[in-house]
């Protein structure tokens, strides 16, 4: 996407649009910002389950967006066994600075169908440049991201299996709430239980099993490929979760 950045107006779709959603709950955008990102984030391509945008060992190409569906950042040992290290949801990009790399050290897959935007690097440099509360809002998302990537270490190295389980589904409702993808308190989660497993750290049977008694406990409802989640403030408890390190602000309650 070569041409100019500049816009003058907020674009009518940008109370839905997931990218601006996202950066509003960090930091204020004028109708120019939000038109900006209107433009850059438009026109994004389907991208099937199970496809890598980029793969470890790659030279990056551009900064991914995803717009709808979700997808993760991962790696795998030699013994072909996976670690999911993030999930992105809509609103998310992967490596806003992934020019300075020059080979991928992890893997970015599709977990479901993806809308998928490739934003080339000069683009996001023109960004970078000429808009600078776009600017500072990205780098506080890089922020997060690092936070986040915080908790989840503690979620493998300290809690249970269960708690694992209950705080990701926590930390899920939030962040989609935060970008209009979530209604009271439930939300499309359109994972298997071996991507739960490879995200937690347990077995398929393992994820199956605290599955089935988070669901005795009244504390969720799976269906399909929905989240219910009928117990907030227990699965909270339950998981000991705190939203502080995901920096919502008052976006968290809408």
């Amino acid at each position: 996407m070569q041409d100019s950045l500049d816009a003058g107006g907020e674009t009518s779709d940008s109370r839905t649009n997931p990218l601006i959603r996202k950066l509003e709950s960090l930091a204020q955008l004028s109708g120019g910002d939000k038109a900006v990102l209107e433009r850059i984030s438009a026109n994004p391509h389907i991208v099937e389950t199970g496809t890598d945008l980029i793969r470890v060992g790659d030279k990056p190409d551009g900064v991914y967006l995803i717009m709808d569906g979700m997808a993760c950042r991962y790696t795998l040992r030699a013994n072909g066994t996976r670690q999911i290290m993030a999930y992105l949801i809509p609103g998310d990009y992967c490596d806003l600075d992934v020019a300075l790399l020059e080979r991928m050290d992890h893997s970015i897959s599709t977990l479901s169908t993806c809308s998928v935007v490739r934003i080339d690097l000069n683009t996001i440099q023109e960004l970078l440049r000429q808009h600078p509360a776009i600017t500072h809002a990205l780098r506080l998302a890089t922020l997060v991201d690092e936070a986040t990537l915080r908790e989840w270490v503690v979620n493998l190295g300290r809690r249970s299996a269960e708690e694992r389980i209950a705080h990701l589904m926590c930390e899920l409702l939030l962040r989609l709430r935060a970008v209009g993808r979530a209604t009271n308190d439930s939300y499309a989660l359109p994972v298997t239980q071996e991507d739960l497993a490879d995200t937690t750290g347990l077995t398929t049977v393992h994820v199956s099993r605290m599955l089935a008694s988070l669901r005795q406990r009244n504390l969720i409802e799976l269906s399909g490929r929905r989240l219910k989640i009928l117990d907030l403030a227990g699965l909270e408890a339950l998981a000991e979760f705190k939203s502080d390190y995901l920096h919502l602000g008052g976006r968290k309650a809408a």
